[in-house]
């Protein structure tokens, strides 16, 4: 009973204060009064908190000789003594711990621990391995009850195994989750004392190494990097596999002289986890008054970083959250509101659009608002690992306590419209904005997100919405009761909900709506039609930059949901936008009406009947303008029309976007967001290929074959541009040509091509290296297929290698 009490204050020790074990959680609880004397422990200590014990005093003493254990792992010698770190660790314990008798395995296996209890002998997954290698389980007829708390199984008390140790425990000591290598960097359930001993690793191999960023690295480092450039797939060395690799056939592969060197990486680099944030803030990197120099400092307080900022410095701080990830902070004066502006600079190298926060300041705050750092690494992490981008009206969530509330959820991201910028430290195009939303809003975030983003404007009375976000502030919506939305969205499951068309706005103007459709997005509205109900049609509506008001849903403190509107400042209300129409075919012909047209919340709701909805449907699967009127029969003078017009013309994208060549506007041009299949590697530098802009692109008569082929042949230049120019990516770098495009242009069998970075193409030396690669390229499939007229422009990046 006093072992499974004092196991049980372990695990609740673990969670809330971090004891790594039972020994230490302990001695805390006494000296915090949470625990009576007298309370005797007597249990095993694990070995990997003897591993762990052992790393910490290796650690805390300055210039001490690293083990046996891991100069035998570093050097690949197996014929090093494997007990001395297990016999000095044994030294250190307590006459509990010594009670186990651990047995060390011979030479040949070298892969695990055998400890010997009242469960027998069972494999115990050794320290360095744990998480990056598959672990034996602990069948469940050996384990009768918890390897951790003693508790017995039963019925209701199942068992589970860790995917750490595989080791079997209760589900009160093994319900928490962390990424694991074997597992592909997928999450997986551990118990409470791997997820101590894995997140301690991590923090302890972050503290390490100090990564520099914009071209600054320790000298040490530098100079030991690899120079042969490699290639691997992150799919394998970090986490979820989404994309699919390319094809390494070495007969697809250009001619390239880095070729024959070339070696494919398929073993894990580093640890898959994604590296968690170090307690404190993050090194600040300043630059030394030379142009590209820059030191980084690592002791600087709190509160003198804070006394700079609030003295009003022009330049932001800039901190390192990684070697290829800065984040920028200032405290600014926006709209009359005192906020922190904390900017991200690095996302456009893993093809993720820059993130901008405004929080307002909490009166007398003395400490930075560190967890949007955590988050920034996350997002980072998400686009770089499993290609997971942010866009206009995309959210993120952050973990439980984000920003020092339980009720912060995370962000939702918009695009600046109509809203003011002046005096912000703003990043270049494409970057979004962060508005902080609570848990009872996340469904609308999900769900919803643009009658959100209207609440949150009319709520600070910003249209369409404000830029900035407020913390501890009360919730815009509350329990989903009576709304609309219940029949389109299913907000438990989210297995269907309201599909929008890309560039579909609806104008509401005196006694006329419009609905425009962009001809280019007919095959986005068939997929919705076809998956809609033959009564119902409902669709979700872009936010309308032509209107200057729009309606909006406001939920009452009784749960009821009213129509208002929001509108631009000083200005009359011509057009109104609105956020999504129906269409039900439910009217009766006896009823004397034509159509019946009315707002319900902030859409717009359209009862015709069921020969009205099938002469719609077929119009708008024929691509044909439709008129709807709405009214009695016999009051022709108040009738209502509704239009469904098809346009030409495309909203505008790529705003601000220009071309590392020649500064070229990238404005409304097709782009292609491509999550990286392949990394190329050399002189601890990494190219990242991260989109394609196609210029100019005629169909070929083979019709559906078409974007595969541009599909290939982009993947294959950007293979053939990364080859040619990996051994000088360390001397790129130094001299700040960091985002580099190339531009193809092919016409038949000639083909033309131009690179270029910060406005001006690259110098003539690299000019032989890209020809040769490139024109095989062309060849090889010119002689296979053939190509239309295409112009096409790739964007690529060079980073740090942090693996």
């Amino acid at each position: 009973m006093r072992q499974a009490v004092t196991a049980t204050l372990s695990v609740w020790g673990e969670r809330r204060f971090g004891y790594s074990t039972l020994k230490d959680s302990r001695e805390a609880l006494l000296d915090e009064g949470w625990l009576m004397p007298g309370l005797k422990e007597d249990s095993v200590v694990e070995e990997k908190e003897l591993a762990d014990s052992k790393q910490e005093q290796t650690d805390a003493v300055p210039g001490s000789a690293p083990s046996a254990l891991e100069d035998a792992r570093t050097q690949g010698d197996p014929g090093r003594p494997e007990t001395d770190t297990l016999s000095s660790a044994h030294e250190s314990e307590s006459p509990s711990a010594r009670r186990a008798s651990v047995n060390v395995t011979g030479p040949e296996s070298g892969v695990s621990y055998v400890r010997r209890g009242s469960l027998g002998a069972l494999p115990v997954q050794r320290c360095s391995s744990l998480g990056s290698t598959a672990p034996q389980w602990v069948p469940d007829s050996q384990a009768p009850a918890c390897m951790k708390c003693g508790s017995r199984f039963s019925f209701t008390r199942r068992r589970h195994h860790c995917r750490a140790c595989g080791k079997v425990f209760c589900v009160v000591c093994c319900d928490l989750r962390f990424r694991l290598t074997h597992l592909g960097g997928k999450e997986g359930r551990v118990c409470v004392t791997c997820h101590s001993t894995l997140i301690n690793r991590t923090l302890r191999k972050e503290q390490k190494k100090v990564w520099f960023a914009d071209s600054v690295q320790p000298r040490n480092e530098s100079s030991s990097a690899n120079t042969t450039p490699t290639h691997c797939d992150p799919v394998q060395t970090h986490s979820p596999a989404v994309a699919q690799v390319m094809s390494t056939d070495p007969s697809e592969m250009p001619n390239s002289p880095c070729l024959e060197r070339e070696e494919i990486v398929n073993s894990p680099k580093g640890n898959s986890a994604k590296p968690l944030p170090q307690k404190g803030l993050p090194p600040i990197l300043t630059s030394t008054g030379v142009k590209g120099d820059y030191t980084v400092e690592e002791k600087r307080t709190e509160s003198s970083l804070l006394e700079e900022l609030e003295q009003g410095q022009t330049e932001p701080l800039v901190f390192v959250l990684n070697a290829n990830l800065l984040a920028m902070v200032k405290i600014v004066s926006y709209v009359n509101r005192r906020c922190w502006c904390v900017t991200s600079k690095g996302m456009h190298a893993v093809g993720q659009p820059e993130v901008v926060v405004l929080l307002q300041c909490l009166p007398e705050e003395k400490r930075f608002p560190t967890d949007i750092f955590s988050h920034f690494i996350q997002i980072y992490w998400d686009a770089q690992t499993a290609g997971k981008f942010l866009n206009h009206l995309s959210h993120s969530l952050a973990v439980r306590g984000f920003l020092g509330s339980k009720e912060h959820a995370g962000f939702l991201y918009v695009r600046p419209t109509f809203q003011s910028l002046d005096g912000l430290p703003l990043p270049p195009q494409p970057f979004l904005f962060g508005l902080l939303i609570l848990r009872a809003e996340s469904p609308w975030a999900r769900a919803f997100p643009l009658r959100l983003m209207l609440r949150l404007g009319a709520e600070y009375r910003f249209y369409p919405c404000p830029l900035f976000s407020v913390r501890f502030r009360e919730p815009l919506f509350g329990q989903i009761n009576n709304s609309i939305m219940r029949l389109l969205v299913d907000f438990r499951f989210y297995r269907y909900t309201l599909p929008v068309v890309t560039g579909l706005m609806v104008d509401l103007e005196a006694r006329s709506t419009c609905i425009t459709i962009p001809k280019a997005r007919h095959a986005e509205l068939l997929k919705a039609l076809n998956k809609s109900n033959e009564r119902v049609l409902a669709m979700g509506a872009c936010f309308n930059e032509r209107a200057d008001s729009h309606l909006i849903c406001v939920q009452t403190a009784d749960g009821q949901y009213q129509t208002q509107a929001i509108s631009i400042h000083s200005q009359p209300r011509r057009v109104t936008g609105s956020c999504f129409f129906v269409f039900s075919g439910a009217l009766k012909v006896s009823s004397g009406y034509l159509a019946k047209s009315s707002i319900v919340e902030d859409g717009l709701m359209v009862q015709v009947t069921m020969e009205t909805m099938l002469e719609l449907r077929r119009a708008l699967r024929d691509m044909r303008d439709f008129t709807l009127t709405c009214g009695k029969l016999q009051q022709s003078d108040r009738h209502e029309y509704v239009h469904i017009q098809w346009q030409d013309e495309e909203p505008r994208f790529n705003k601000g976007i220009t071309s590392p060549i020649d500064g070229k506007s990238m404005e409304s041009i097709t782009c292609l967001k491509t999550h990286q299949r392949l990394e190329y590697r050399a002189n601890g530098k990494v190219i990242r290929w991260t989109e394609v802009f196609f210029l100019q692109r005629e169909e070929q008569s083979g019709g559906p074959n078409a974007n595969g082929n541009h599909n290939r042949l982009t993947e294959r230049l950007a293979r053939a541009f990364c080859l040619a120019l990996c051994q000088s990516l360390s001397l790129l770098k130094e001299d700040g040509m960091t985002k580099l495009a190339l531009r193809v242009t092919l016409d038949g069998q000639k083909m033309e091509f131009l690179a270029g970075s910060n406005g001006q193409p690259l110098p003539l030396c690299y000019h032989d290296s890209l020809n040769q690669s490139l024109t095989a390229v062309v060849q090889s499939v010119s002689q296979r297929q053939g190509h239309a007229a295409l112009q096409l422009e790739l964007i690529f990046y060079i980073l740090e290698d942090i693996s």
